[in-house]
């Protein structure tokens, strides 16, 4: 007998299934399917029913799960015809339970057991288009989407992480062409996300909804390396084209996967038939995990698509949806390129009438043209041109490159039709959850000062180790990073006998990246498995380093982030693993594996698909850009880059560490003497990362509609690139010469110019215009206090303060000299904009801050006696680090969020001051240059500062409504190739 618990499953089932395309009034729902398909659900068909139910279910609950589904994937529609709510909102859940008809204590239930996801969705871009991809135009046509998802659930993904890619899919689909519109057309897209964080996932999803939709032809470029093209094919081959594609008919030892533990385990998609047999479609593969595209000996019949209705085009519907897909993924190799160009030019199928998608992995490695654009004669880069002829024969291809390090993308010649520009869409990926990305391993403008944090609330402390470079090697730090690989080890294994249950780790892999020379690794493989045998890790001297190691660094830092696995009390506790873990990482005598191609010193095999692998892993290109290196845990890295691009790529201890993330420790090369040049590395992974952050935000930014009209397209996207080292360039300088800036747009965003003057004549002159802003200053200073985010601590500061007029502080900064005119530019012509009806500011409060009374004071031209502050200029650049105190910051921010507060005309701040919605805040700082505080007493040694010695520098936020909605939040000009222009390329400082 079917108890009622089942019974209501199956009618809600039936019920929700019913509502694809938009939530419908539930309690009719329910009538209709017990009346029609379930009459003994009649009982259950009421709100009181439902509701009672709720009150007694776990969130885990099959009832709840099947909800949860349905909620979230309503929850995360983008642009559903049914409501205009944003997605991921309270408002969007109020306008979903407003059509199922819900009365409030519904409401209040489901959302206790399934609360609304807050999570930021992915950005978009885009060009006007006509939108086509509709839930309504999939109906009855939907195959390897939904077995992809099938899949993704079978292998525990969280149904919001699954509602996120569908919905991030669905933007890349949706800005593709229509592959069954008469006209052709050509989209070219971007899809930016961030290192190790599930592109893959994406553009499976991408290509199963694509092909599912009618394109038929789709190229993979799966990296410049072997081993990556073959991860990718696998990947795609296992979730996505499935075990019946693969085998089409032959046994399954005939499999190229017979010798993968996956594919022995039924880990490989089914279909349960051939998709053709049952009313599907199939998809032919065109190379396999160990072959690349090869030229079809026997004629080119695979390559043709066959057609139902001869007398009409391939990408009629009528033909589209009963033709095979064909799937190749190849490497970015000029031969194999060459191969398929030529196989393409033979086939019968008219390449007119082909859908086709290229998906480009790591799009900004080798596809993007790096010719100079100074040489018109100059022919494009192999790689470029080999996609630039597949472009050009195939005019329904859809080209979509992905990549975490976007800008060489962005700086495309747009208007370069044969290149990959991406013209009319770029999608940014949201930070996925339980990613470890920079902000895990930074601890981004932190307002703690470095004495104050601990392993709780410093990521740098709890995951960064420090490799001191001066001297060639350093092996305290590397006998240390393998020490903390074997306890880390140990804590797995004590994790999987306590806690994890069923759950195990199949990788625990160590990383030492140094070099990308071969000779270096295997001088490295000789000095590392020295090390490995003389570590005693069985004998007293290897548990003695290990002890001291959990006490100090490994125990403190897992019990304040182990979040919630188990920690041993002791190492004592711990010491019975020791043993398991050596055993396990070197029992086979085999430690280390290196991966670089070298044949007399690769030790074993880095296929983490095939066996499981505790091993120290040495390489360097190899295992940079685009291949994971699984169960990361310890990572030694000393690799120097002269490119910002590259260095990000080789952070490969960016990903998911599931049950391990107190475990993870970057050992990380600092302050090496490189000529005149410091190179600090964590600093700079810090400061590139920052810099991309910087260009996700503004993408986000630009991607709000004003008007219902996008305020840039892709061709518009501004090259907003910081260099905060002077010898490593966001990308190389041909790759940014089509970009000039000539407005940026901040309301309520800090302003700090850049590139003040060198020489004193210059800095004389430009304090000298600055003494009728210095005379409006105050002789007592007024006390402020500011509260950092997450301490009790309040710290206070003194200002003199003064007001200046809109017009007289925009006509001051207007007569400033500049060491880099061009930095500040942007800034003073937003200002100037100012003044005008709709985006007016009357005045800016201005805040001198007053250090401490240890501090040197100096009269500036006659003022009341100011704080002097060192600064220094960055190495090799001529601007300087932040010029404004963090906490000095903060409180300038809070007068602007306060001025800004609803229904507020004027008010005295808790900060004290009188604000108004149209006034925005100076920070005012006299910077002197020098190596310590001597050198700032020095130049006020009489109480008056020399004014060619002192740099008046500044900080400005304008008022959070100081911008014109009628105006695009950006201006400027794009240079191209149409045009006559000098490049305009990356300049220190």
């Amino acid at each position: 007998m079917t108890s009622p618990a089942a019974i209501r499953l199956t009618l809600h089932r039936s019920a929700l299934a019913g509502m694809q395309t938009r939530p419908k009034n539930l309690l009719r729902a329910l009538a209709y399917q017990a009346e029609e398909e379930i009459p003994e659900a009649a009982a259950h068909t009421s709100e009181e029913d439902f509701q009672d139910v709720l009150y007694s279910s776990h969130s885990t609950d099959q009832l709840v799960e099947l909800w949860r589904r349905q909620l979230t994937q309503w929850d995360y529609a983008e642009g559903p015809g049914w409501t205009e709510t944003e997605p991921r909102t309270d408002e969007r859940r109020a306008a979903v339970f407003s059509l199922l008809g819900l009365n409030a204590e519904s409401q209040k239930l489901l959302v206790a057991l399934i609360p609304v996801p807050k999570a930021a969705g992915q950005v978009v871009i885009t060009t006007d288009h006509t939108p086509w991809y509709t839930p309504q135009s999939q109906q009855g046509r939907t195959w390897y989407w939904p077995a992809y998802r099938r899949l993704l659930t079978d292998k525990g993904w969280p149904e919001t992480a699954i509602a996120g890619l569908d919905a991030a899919s669905d933007s890349v689909v949706g800005h593709l062409a229509d592959p069954t519109s008469v006209e052709a057309y050509q989209s070219k897209g971007l899809v930016v996300g961030y290192v190790q964080s599930g592109k893959t996932a994406n553009f499976t999803g991408v290509i199963a909804k694509a092909i599912d939709a009618g394109y038929r032809l789709v190229i993979v470029l799966g990296g410049t390396l072997n081993l990556l093209r073959a991860q990718t094919q696998r990947r795609l081959d296992m979730e996505l084209v499935g075990r019946e594609n693969i085998l089409r008919g032959a046994a399954e030892y005939e499999s190229d996967y017979a010798d993968d533990p996956a594919w022995s385990k039924g880990q490989f998609l089914t279909h349960g038939g051939l998709p053709s047999a049952l009313g599907g479609f199939d998809i032919v593969r065109m190379t396999t995990r160990d072959n690349d595209y090869k030229s079809l000996l026997q004629g080119i019949v695979a390559l043709e698509f066959e057609k139902q209705e001869p007398a009409l085009p391939l990408h009629d519907p009528r033909n589209l949806h009963r033709s095979s897909a064909r799937l190749m993924v190849v490497k970015k190799n000029k031969a194999v390129l060459t191969k398929l160009v030529k196989d393409l030019n033979k086939i019968k199928t008219p390449l007119s009438e082909i859908p086709v998608l290229i998906i480009d992995d790591e799009s900004d490695e080798a596809s993007v043209n790096t010719a100079s654009p100074n040489k018109p004669d100059a022919e494009r880069t192999a790689i470029n041109q080999k996609i630039s002829e597949l472009l050009c024969m195939l005019p329904r291809a859809q080209y979509v490159g992905y990549t975490a390090t976007p800008f060489a993308n962005v700086f495309v010649d747009p208007s370069d039709t044969e290149d990959i520009f991406p013209k009319d869409f770029i999608v940014s990926l949201p930070r996925p959850a339980g990613y470890m990305g920079v902000q895990d391993f930074h601890d981004l403008e932190s307002p703690l000062p470095p004495a104050e944090r601990t392993f709780a609330n410093s990521n740098e402390r709890a995951h960064v180790r420090d490799i001191k470079l001066a001297s060639d090697t350093d092996e305290t730090a590397l006998q240390q990073a393998m020490d903390m690989f074997v306890l880390t080890a140990a804590m797995k294994l004590y994790r999987e006998a306590n806690g994890l249950g069923d759950r195990y780790f199949q990788h625990h892999t160590m990383l030492i990246h140094e070099s990308r020379r071969t000779a270096d690794h295997r001088e490295l493989h000789g000095r590392v498995s020295h090390m490995w045998w003389n570590s005693g890790y069985a004998g007293p001297s290897g548990h003695e380093r290990l002890r001291k190691l959990f006490d100090t660094d490994l125990a403190p830092v897992s019990r304040v982030r182990g979040d919630g696995h188990a920690v041993p009390a002791s190492y004592d506790e711990l010491a019975p693993y020791i043993g398991a873990a050596a055993i396990r990482i070197g029992g086979d005598d085999k430690p280390i594996i290196v991966v670089n191609g070298d044949k007399d010193i690769e030790t074993g095999e880095a296929d983490f698909d095939k066996r499981s692998i505790w091993k120290i892993l040495i390489g360097g290109q190899k295992l940079a850009r685009g291949f994971t290196v699984e169960g990361l845990t310890i990572t030694y890295y000393r690799r120097r880059t002269n490119n910002a691009s590259t260095l990000m790529q080789m952070g490969r201890w960016f990903g998911f560490r599931k049950g391990y993330r107190d475990l993870v420790r970057l050992y990380l090369g600092r302050e090496e003497a490189m000529g005149k040049k410091d190179i600090d590395l964590y600093e700079a992974f810090e400061a590139i990362c920052l810099d991309e952050e910087t260009f996700r935000e503004q993408l986000r930014q630009y991607a709000e509609p004003v008007d219902g009209a996008s305020q840039v397209t892709p061709a518009q996207v501004p090259p907003l690139v910081s260099q905060h080292l002077s010898w490593l360039p966001p990308v190389s300088a041909n790759k940014m010469y089509n970009a000039e800036l000539l407005e940026i747009r901040s309301p309520g965003k800090p302003i700090e110019p850049a590139a003040y003057p060198t020489k004193a004549a210059a800095i004389k002159r430009n304090t000298e215009r600055w003494r009728p802003l210095l005379d409006l200053l105050s002789t007592a200073p007024a006390e402020f206090a500011s509260k950092p985010s997450g301490t009790a601590t309040i710290r206070t500061f003194k200002a003199l303060t003064g007001t200046v007029r809109h017009g007289e502080l925009v006509s001051l900064l207007a007569q400033l000299e500049w060491e880099r005119p061009g930095h500040f530019v942007p800034h003073l012509t937003y200002l100037r904009q100012l003044d005008g009806t709709l985006a007016k500011v009357d005045d800016w409060l201005v805040l001198a801050p007053q250090l401490s009374s240890g501090s040197a004071k100096a009269s500036i031209l006659g003022s009341a006696p100011l704080s002097l502050v060192r600064r220094s200029r960055q190495p090799g650049k001529v601007s300087f680090g932040r010029i404004a105190g963090l906490e000095h910051r903060n409180v300038a921010q809070a007068l602007i969020d306060d001025a800004a507060s609803d229904g507020m005309q004027s008010a005295i701040t808790s900060h004290g001051q009188l604000m108004t919605p149209a006034r925005g805040v100076v920070l005012l700082y006299p910077v002197v240059e020098g190596n310590d505080q001597a050198d700032v007493r020095a130049v006020a040694a009489d109480g008056v500062a020399d004014p060619s010695q002192v740099i008046m520098a500044c900080t400005l936020i304008a008022p959070k409504g100081a911008n014109d909605q009628a105006r695009r939040l950006v201006r400027f000009r794009t240079k191209d190739s149409s045009h006559h222009a000098d490049p305009i390329v990356p300049q220190a400082g």
